[in-house]
């Protein structure tokens, strides 16, 4: 394959009108890929181009200056991601309700009081003098009272109901 002078100016030419590496190397053909197109055009010195006429399509949609009740912008991570309006349906009920837990009251004691055989459920801001632990009477080899025990491991879905 060589780089004759009509191929040159073909590229010169398709290549200020804006059109990809991968649509001039198709069109030079010959076994021309994008990546020839694209050395040639370092080569050449070629730099600044034309920006190809976007399609004319509908009108974008406008953005909402304010989200309403319904909406909220979501900031997704990693190299391609961009930040997105994501629509949050107004009615959404869980596939599993979570029960209702009820918890007897506690003994409230501190971690120096705290024992082997009591629940180690944490009460409060640990940054605080109030801090303390649930203290209820448990199973040794548990680390929460029953109550806390259902709030702390939740039952994975049976992935065959779906």
């Amino acid at each position: 394959m060589s780089w004759d002078g009509e191929r040159v100016e073909l590229l010169r030419k398709l290549w200020q009108e804006g059109i990809s590496a991968s649509r001039i190397a198709a069109q030079l053909g010959a076994g021309i890929t994008r990546n020839a197109v694209i050395g040639k055009v370092h080569r050449l010195g070629l730099a600044g181009r034309a920006k190809p006429a976007a399609p004319s399509a509908a009108p974008r949609p406008r953005r909402v200056s304010q989200p309403s009740a319904t909406q909220r912008t979501v900031a997704l991570r990693g190299n391609t991601m961009m930040l997105r309006e994501v629509v949050v349906a107004e009615e959404y009920e869980p596939a599993v309700l979570p029960k209702a837990v009820v918890i007897p009251i506690s003994e409230r004691v501190t971690i120096t009081e705290l024992r082997e055989n009591m629940c180690r459920w944490p009460l409060g801001d640990p940054l605080t003098p109030e801090f303390r632990y649930c203290g209820t009477k448990c199973d040794p080899s548990a680390s929460y009272c029953m109550p806390h025990g259902r709030m702390a491991y939740q039952q994975v879905p049976d992935r065959r109901r779906g």
